[in-house]
């Protein structure tokens, strides 16, 4: 096995399923869900590995090292390619790596625009080669264009578990749970949309006027069933195949979809919802559950 030099060729050309390796245990687990991934979609999976070669600073020519920096750094992230090569003995898709210079965020988003989807560790050693939820990981998913997945560094047993669809009526949701839909659908696997009510005590305190009751959260439970179904209806007829089911949680939004990743095949989001910072990259669900999911999170650009 051979990495492959960066260029222009060759970050045009369909990539597939991007896979970001850096040794770690989480990316073994990203490595194995990206090739799995890969091969449900009839797809060539990458593999890439980033480095940044160290500035130094010698004395003089005496004390300079026969090989430079950004060669030692090469030839280490080569042998971390060689590595998870080794851990696809059985892979029978297309399959290349690369190693590639140059922050590994930075390096992942860019090709990433030339993927089907994205798949990374939740954590990895610091750099690529991370810091509860790794600074890839985070990034990633509010930067590239295509779909990222993130994978925890032990899978749950999820053995015809559903694909989870997290909505708040927000395009960002509309769009993640026709993703979800289409990832069911291909895996032959049930869709469950979810739509989380966050409790409305806590507002109690700075909006004592509010008077919230048990009627006004009733009656807001089911408006939102009832857009649900409406929801599910639209996926049904594009999936007439899809066994699809809809439910409305009453908690904290993160809490809650965090907790379905336990057992979920696949808990899928948008980047943003409908909260007050409705213009940043990666809304505060999204994030919070990436922090603490138990099982891989798709996050779907808007």
């Amino acid at each position: 096995m051979t990495a492959e030099n960066s260029s222009t060729e060759q970050t045009t050309i369909g990539l597939g399923v991007l896979v970001g390796y850096d040794g770690s245990e989480h990316a073994a687990r990203a490595l194995e869900y990206g090739a799995e991934e890969a091969t449900r979609r009839n797809l060539a999976l990458t593999v890439v590995c980033a480095y940044i070669a160290p500035a130094m600073f010698y004395a003089n020519l005496a004390s300079m090292p026969v090989e430079n920096g950004q060669d030692t750094a090469r030839r280490a992230v080569e042998k971390l390619l060689a590595e998870a090569a080794e851990l696809l003995p059985d892979h029978a898709g297309k399959v290349s790596y690369r190693a590639e210079q140059g922050d590994a965020t930075g390096v992942l988003r860019d090709l990433s625009a030339h993927a089907s989807a994205a798949v990374v560790g939740s954590r990895g050693r610091g750099g690529f080669i991370g810091r509860l939820l790794g600074s890839v990981s985070t990034a990633l998913p509010a930067h590239a264009p295509c779909p990222t997945i993130v994978v925890p560094g032990h899978r749950p047993e999820t053995s015809n578990a559903p694909i989870v669809a997290a909505v708040d009526g927000s395009d960002s949701g509309s769009l993640a749970m026709f993703a979800a839909a289409e990832v069911a659908s291909s895996r032959g696997t049930a869709l469950e949309i979810v739509c989380v009510l966050p409790r409305g005590e806590e507002w109690l305190y700075w909006y004592p006027e509010l008077e919230l009751s048990s009627e006004v959260t009733d009656r807001r439970s089911k408006e939102l069933e009832a857009g649900l179904e409406v929801q599910a209806a639209a996926v049904a007829q594009q999936f007439p195949d899809l066994k699809v089911s809809a439910v409305v949680s009453i908690g904290d939004p993160t809490e809650v979809i965090a907790e379905k990743t336990k057992a979920a095949a696949l808990t899928v989001l948008g980047t943003r919802g409908r909260g007050p910072a409705s213009s940043a990259l990666l809304g505060s669900v999204s994030r919070g559950v990436l922090h603490h999911a138990q099982g891989p999170v798709m996050i779907v650009p808007s």
